[in-house]
């Protein structure tokens, strides 16, 4: 179970003014002499959709119908959008019709194709390095916006739909404190299960009659409940009871939604975790990830785009349509991308059969929301999508504008438990400031 606390040296009551002063200490050092004033943030919250595996270039956001089959295979078009000079994939209709919402990076680029190096570029923005491991965005946002900061709510405020990411550490340096609260279970179900709160079959009143119980048998509990010591403990289990029997179990309740928006959303685990995270941005968690899996494919990769690309379609374009109508979109960040594309050549020979291999060369990116600006493809691939083209990107240009939307500054200080003088974010390189989208 997910329980923020503060260290077990501090009350909650001195911890929060510690973090009070902290927080005074910090606003009077970014106005000082020399250093930006930070403009008032833009965004409050991000969903993050992780297409785990790799997405392809290509076929998504950045298509090249005029490279030839070895190159497109069956998905040989590019359908227009509402945006006059922007194209599309052919499987995603829905989006298309959303592109004034989108800015489209197409040619960021890391050069790395392994897994875990990729990863942990896209998602911390620094180089792998023995000295430190850092934390990702969602762990970032959380030490500064989450329970450090004036968040206040009851659900953690970094969480993962539904399968953790593997393959990096989320919380580097910052510690268990700053992981995410991982869902497990399926939004698809009815009910939503979230694994990690209570377990399959055990209902409302069964919870409450074993916590009635163990209260009973708790004499040590009883006795001390008024000592300071012991304040911590009740805050959280408080807390964590509230998850399971109060607003916070709620919140991860589709059932409340009707049958025409799950639809919308499209019923399926994808679709379904798109309205769990509109549901939690809502509520003001301030991040959200889509852990969407099944995009490393090696082999029959269009079998396996039939299938999830319009899933993804209807989902993310059902999500970006509902925070615009629910007047959310302007302050809540869609991010979307993978740790690195898909080689543009189909591998056709065996055991591959028309499957995509790793690409870090130049692969694309997705923002939207959260005052940035939509409408825009930035930066240029290659006739086949190989290489960049025009205007490099680098992970680390990404999340740094994302910052910054946040509120979060990308030159301050980042605590980190050596006391070492490090900064939110590395400058940026190659083409630095994503000022097209700002």
């Amino acid at each position: 179970m997910w329980i923020h606390e503060p260290p077990p040296t501090l009350t909650r009551r001195e911890a929060l003014r510690r973090g009070l002063l902290a927080a005074a200490g910090l606003a009077i050092a970014g106005a000082a002499p020399g250093r930006a004033q930070m403009p008032a943030p833009k965004a409050k919250s991000v969903i993050q959709i992780w297409m785990w595996g790799g997405p392809c270039q290509i076929d998504t956001f950045d298509p090249k119908p005029d490279a030839g089959e070895e190159y497109t295979g069956p998905l040989n078009e590019a359908i227009p959008t509402n945006v006059d000079g922007i194209r599309m994939g052919q499987l995603m209709p829905n989006l298309a019709t959303m592109a004034d919402k989108l800015a489209i990076l197409r040619s960021v680029t890391h050069g790395v194709n392994a897994h875990e190096t990729a990863s942990y570029i896209v998602q911390t923005g620094q180089d792998p390095e023995d000295r430190l491991v850092y934390p990702s965005v969602g762990a970032v946002v959380s030490r500064f916006k989450g329970y450090d900061g004036a968040y206040e709510g009851q659900i953690p405020p970094y969480v993962v739909l539904t399968k953790s990411q593997g393959r990096f550490s989320e919380a580097g340096f910052l510690g268990p404190n700053y992981k995410p609260f991982v869902t497990g279970g399926d939004p698809n179900r009815n009910p939503f299960t979230v694994e990690g709160i209570v377990a399959a079959g055990i209902n409302e009143k069964r919870q409450r009659t074993r916590r009635d119980l163990l209260h009973a048998l708790d004499t040590l509990g009883n006795l001390m409940s008024r000592n300071p010591q012991f304040e911590d403990m009740e805050d959280a289990e408080e807390r964590a009871y509230d998850l399971i029997l109060g607003d916070g179990a709620a919140v991860f309740d589709l059932s409340q939604e009707t049958d025409e928006v799950r639809e919308r959303y499209g019923r399926n685990t994808f679709g379904q975790s798109c309205l769990a995270a509109r549901r939690l941005v809502e509520q003001g968690v301030p991040y959200v990830t889509i852990n969407y899996g099944g995009w490393d494919t090696h082999k029959r990769h269009f079998e396996t785009m039939n299938q999830k690309l319009p899933q993804m379609d209807q989902g993310m374009a059902a999500l970006l349509a509902d925070l615009s109508e629910r007047g959310l979109l302007d302050s809540t960040i869609v991010w979307w991308g993978g740790e690195f594309g898909r080689g543009p050549k189909v591998q056709w020979e065996e055991p591959w059969n028309g499957g995509r291999s790793h690409h870090g060369a130049c692969f694309s990116t997705v923002l939207a929301g959260g005052g940035f600006r939509g409408g825009v493809a930035v930066g240029e691939s290659d006739a086949t999508g190989s290489e960049v083209a025009e205007r490099p990107i680098h992970p680390r240009d990404i999340i740094r504008a994302i910052y910054e939307q946040l509120g979060i500054d990308p030159d301050g200080h980042m605590p980190n438990p050596r006391g070492l003088d490090l900064t939110v974010m590395p400058p940026s390189e190659g083409g630095g400031r994503l000022d097209e989208i700002l």
